[in-house]
């Protein structure tokens, strides 16, 4: 278990780039994707998915149509889409932006600013790690009662069963959260 909990606060540090830390000028779409592909390794972006995402008006068109008019509001968008693409669907994610920007390509009907979007997710997503942890997503004491009672026969076993038992928890709360996030985006107004 301290395993996990110092692995939660190491991925808590480490996992989004503030958004004073992004590129500053316009970049050309290959140094987007070199960007992108190198901070979300599990991810592979190529300039179809990122021009099927302008195409789609998941994210805003690049500035004026020029070859180096992805800014910052770009990214945070990419960024954003990065985290919301393992459990929602494009139109999901279109659904999602549309709630804070109405329409993607105009910024002037924005709620809020991407700048301050990308800020408060940056916070939360910090903090999500820990949170994990602390707000206690599976009963350790039930878990070592459960391998308790297994008689298993060493506490190498033990320990590896009981990070099995971790994991598959955080699966199990996981797929709940996305089974929650899919359907109050899906069914909240449906208009917008």
């Amino acid at each position: 278990m301290e395993y996990i909990d110092k692995m939660a606060e190491k991925i808590s540090k480490s996992t989004i780039v503030p958004y004073d830390d992004l590129p500053r000028y316009d970049l050309f779409l290959s140094q987007v994707i070199d960007y992108l592909n190198d901070k979300f390794s599990q991810e592979k972006y190529t300039n179809n998915i990122i021009q099927n995402y302008v195409k789609n008006e998941v994210i805003s068109k690049p500035e004026n149509s020029k070859k180096r008019g992805y800014t910052k509001v770009h990214l945070a968008q990419l960024v954003l889409l990065s985290y919301m693409r393992p459990i929602l669907s494009t139109e999901e994610i279109k659904k999602v932006f549309r709630l804070a920007f109405n329409e993607i390509n105009n910024p002037e009907d924005d709620i809020i600013s991407w700048e301050k979007a990308y800020k408060i997710f940056s916070d939360i997503q910090e903090n999500s790690f820990q949170n994990l942890i602390t707000e206690n997503l599976f009963d350790e004491k039930k878990l070592k009662r459960i391998i308790k009672d297994m008689k298993l026969k060493s506490t190498e076993e033990e320990e590896r069963i009981m990070v099995f038992f971790v994991v598959i928890s955080l699966i199990c709360h996981a797929s709940s959260v996305k089974k929650l996030v899919q359907c109050i985006v899906n069914n909240y107004n449906k208009d917008v």
